[in-house]
């Protein structure tokens, strides 16, 4: 994931004209923009792009006061690349936005990434890129910072579009090849020939990558003579094919190389080799490297250094350590053809276990309240699962493995269902707060499909709930209500009461957002029964709460006034300040509208100060709107428009954009209070707009009526035709409210 600037372990460049020319793109002076904001440096696999790079990057740090960005994009990985909205997210985290404030939409997110970027001169480093469309959204767009991409590919589009300056690395010069290889083993063989290190630089085919690891070798092996190793090196280049690399003599060179070194390795170390070619992402722990291996922890660390040490992995923290992604390739290779396939299986099946039982650990810490998930054996006493102290080390976890175990549901499916639906459904409550929705619809998918082939009906209904939670997240109503659907059809048939509950709430929810009210009511109304029968009293007054929402969306305040009391007084006795707020933030409305002003501000202020003490965001900013609506009707109209742009904020950076269209309601209401009709217009004509774009009819009028009354001075025509558009999109909507609101337009317009 990413990270700041790696340290400089290069231990050889001597480029000087590679140098030069990257040195060529910085600014002038300090403080100066940026000429060419995009640098592309390409070059064939191996050819040592990142040692360059980072070389360079930490010569030259102190000309960008602000930091740098990092982040292996890993786009000749094995396995799946790093996507730009990953990237982003560790971007965006780097850069000090709060896990909650990232945007779930990719352009959002994007948008909010440079605009962090906009006054600030950055270094931003895009590692083993493989495409444009995995780079662009990484670009800042400020003449301010300077974007260094590597990758094998020239990626031309970057040069087109964005202007960007390409340097082509090839191999290194022979001179400077040798003096590599010189400089690893001068403490070792000091007096050998040159003749035979300009040899076996030409063995390696000049790439740094196989270079490092020959010297290594050659370091490590003082007693042999360079002659029986070259000799060795060739013999090995007869055993094994190339691999696809692209040309054809680097690719048996680096090939050759890695067979040479790997096969110097002691027993123990090149079974743990092969083994971490095994695991499903592209870096891990301790811990889980000695689940592969089936070894306690003191010994993998030891066999992981020897590792290191070869040059065939790379340490990247404490405890934590990845392979180059040729080598990736090499060692998941030497599984697959090396020692009994259920040998492999079971080692795979180890590692596998060891997530699960770790994320579930961590669930424990991050939703408490959730059934626990049945578990398999501990994988191994050697090396067991970790134990979290609290929150924040199991939030630690979850975001420093999130990529393993979104990989980790692939890996395990087909011959691992069990674990495949397991690790699927706990990741769905270990995710963190800025984790991508579609990624997890992926693997919600996988997890679902291994669920069926099981025959678990508990399972499916479970993460049919999910993914019906995750596509509502983004807005994707139609298949949302298909999930839970489905998953109300399983449990009635399981007699599940209690997951029959939760799937007629969650189908509530979205008849409610599609303002299908009776519909809405009705569901809600069944859970609550249910729930209240099963004795779940929290989520009895989350129905109680949805209830009154709805029965004040449809204009019925005595009956939403019953619920939302019923509701307020539950949370309070069971100590859930997150309902509680809710139910305040749901009467502060009612009491508003009843012409209560004073105590609906003081409701508003409660909700928002539970909000703020749950550090949530998601609560404030919606909350936030309640209390501007409170804080306007009573005249106090500049802490209204500060309620509203706070709201309008926090929900931009959620990547919701309806409420954030709803903020700009409000904001434009208060202006009109303020007599300044022509940036009411302003903000209600960006209202409509969002709405209209989200295909919300009812919020959509709304804000037409609104525009209509800003304009009914200056423009009437328009005023008129923005009431009748109105008038069109409420007409399906016969419940009290939406009367009361024709009834309004009719009369405006008469």
């Amino acid at each position: 994931m990413p990270r700041q600037l790696p340290g400089d372990n290069s231990r050889f460049i001597n480029r000087t004209t590679e140098l030069d020319r990257l040195n060529a793109v910085l600014p002038a002076e300090d403080g100066d923009p940026v000429t060419t904001p995009v640098c592309v440096v390409a070059g064939t696999a191996g050819a040592g792009k990142t040692s360059l790079v980072l070389h360079w990057a930490h010569q030259v740090r102190d000309r960008f006061p602000d930091g740098q960005l990092y982040v292996n994009l890993r786009g000749y990985d094995p396995g799946q690349p790093l996507s730009a909205q990953e990237a982003l997210r560790g971007f965006l985290s780097a850069l000090g936005a709060h896990a909650d404030s990232v945007p779930q939409d990719p352009e959002a997110a994007s948008a909010y990434y440079r605009s962090l970027l906009a006054d600030r001169t950055m270094l931003i480093i895009l590692d083993n890129a493989a495409s444009v469309a995995q780079v662009r959204p990484l670009l800042p767009g400020s003449t301010r910072c300077l974007t260094v991409v590597t990758s094998r590919s020239r990626l031309s589009g970057l040069a087109v579009r964005d202007g960007a300056r390409r340097l082509t690395l090839g191999t290194l010069p022979e001179p400077e090849a040798v003096a590599l290889l010189r400089a690893v083993t001068a403490d070792y063989r000091a007096d050998d020939d040159l003749l035979e290190f300009t040899e076996l630089a030409r063995l390696c085919a000049a790439l740094p990558l196989a270079l490092r690891i020959a010297g290594e070798r050659a370091a490590s092996s003082p007693h042999l003579r360079l002659a029986d190793l070259i000799a060795e090196l060739r013999d090995e280049s007869v055993l094994w094919d190339a691999l696809s690399i692209g040309d054809a003599e680097e690719a048996e060179a680096v090939r050759t190389v890695f067979a040479w070194s790997y096969r110097a390795l002691p027993e123990p170390g090149a079974t743990l080799f092969r083994r971490l070619g095994l695991h499903p992402g592209p870096e891990f722990g301790l811990r889980a490297a000695a689940a592969l291996a089936a070894l306690p922890v003191v010994k993998t660390r030891q066999l992981l250094d020897s590792l290191v040490g070869a040059h065939l992995l790379e340490q990247t923290g404490p405890d934590r350590y990845q392979f180059h992604d040729l080598l990736r390739a090499y060692a998941a290779e030497l599984a697959q053809q090396e020692g009994p396939s259920d040998e492999a299986q079971a080692a795979l099946h180890r590692v596998l276990s060891w997530y699960l039982c770790t994320a579930e650990a961590a669930r424990g810490k991050l939703a408490p309240a959730v059934e626990r998930t049945p578990l398999p054996e501990p994988p191994d006493e050697a090396a067991p699962p970790v134990d979290f102290a609290d929150y924040d080390t199991a939030m630690d976890w979850a975001e420093r493995e999130h990529t393993n175990l979104l990989r980790t549901v692939t890996a395990a499916a087909g011959e691992h269902d069990v674990l495949a639906w397991k690790l699927a459904l706990v990741l769905w409550y270990v995710q963190p707060p800025a984790a991508s929705m579609t990624d997890w619809l992926a693997v919600g998918a996988t997890g679902l499909a291994a669920a069926r082939r099981v025959n678990d009906s508990a399972a499916e209904a479970h993460l049919l709930t999910c993914l019906g939670l995750a596509h509502h997240r983004i807005n994707q109503w139609d298949e949302s209500l298909d999930c839970h659907r489905q998953a109300l059809s399983i449990r009635r048939a399981n007699s599940d009461r209690w997951g029959e509950a939760d799937s007629l709430n969650l189908i509530g929810l979205i008849e409610l957002r599609r303002r299908q009210l009776d519909a809405a009511a009705s569901h809600f109304e069944q859970a609550a029964a249910l729930w209240q029968a099963a004795g779940s009293e929290r989520w009895a007054a989350s129905a109680l709460s949805n209830l009154a929402t709805t029965h004040y969306n449809a204009g019925r305040l005595p009956e939403a006034s019953a619920y939302v009391h019923e509701a307020l007084t539950a949370h309070r006795a069971i100590g859930n300040p997150g309902g509680e707020g809710n139910a305040l933030r749901i009467l502060s409305c009612l009491q508003r509208e009843q012409g209560e002003l004073e105590p609906a501000l003081r409701s508003a202020e409660q909700a928002l100060d539970i909000a703020l003490a749950l550090r949530d965001q998601i609560y404030e900013g919606y909350w936030l709107l309640a209390l501007g609506d409170a804080q306007r009707e009573l005249g106090r109209l500049a802490d209204a428009l500060a309620s509203y742009q706070r709201s309008a904020d926090l929900h931009r950076r959620l990547g919701n954009r309806s409420r954030e269209a709803m903020s700009w309601l409000g904001a434009g209401e208060t202006y009109r209070a303020l007599g300044r009709p022509e940036e009411a217009a302003h903000f209600h004509r960006r209202t409509a707009a969002a709405h209209h774009d989200l295909a919300d009819a009812w919020n959509e009028a709304l804000a037409l009526e609104a525009l209509a009354a800003a304009l009914t001075d200056t423009d009437p025509a328009a005023a008129h035709r923005h009431r009748s558009q109105a008038l069109q999109l409420i007409a399906p909507y016969e419940d009290p409210r939406a009367t009361a609101v024709r009834e309004r337009l009719n009369r405006q317009d008469a």
